[in-house]
């Protein structure tokens, strides 16, 4: 799986973190200060990258977090059918088909998607 292992603290709004085992932005990240017990903790929110559900995520700010690696690329329609359009990589020249999701698009148009895996998503 492309993903490295990354503290807590060195998480900000606008990355990606691994929560419930789903890539996932960050929309905010807070600190709570050490108790007299324990250490600093963190609070994180975020949403699922390619099912836009909602997550969140407890932990102390030094604990080990998996970051997943999402490749941003760019793609060429070339058929439209329905709610599903066929693309191809212009990178690796690999054809696809990926969902539309209401987006507008035409033959021959060139568009940026994120990649995880066998997940797409058109940005």
């Amino acid at each position: 799986m492309p993903r490295e292992q990354n503290e807590v603290r060195d998480l900000d709004e606008g990355s990606y973190v691994m929560i419930d085992d789903a890539p996932c932005m960050i929309n905010s990240y807070s600190t709570a200060k050490p108790g007299k017990h324990g250490s600093a903790k963190a609070r994180i929110d975020a949403e699922g990258v390619f099912d836009a559900k909602k997550r969140s995520l407890s932990q102390p700010v030094d604990a080990k977090v998996w970051v997943p690696i999402i490749n941003r690329k760019q793609g060429q329609v070339i058929n439209v059918d329905d709610n599903e359009i066929q693309v191809m990589d212009l990178e690796t020249y690999e054809n696809f088909v990926m969902r539309a999701n209401g987006i507008d698009v035409e033959a021959d148009d060139e568009i940026e998607f994120l990649e995880y895996e066998a997940q797409r998503k058109i940005v």
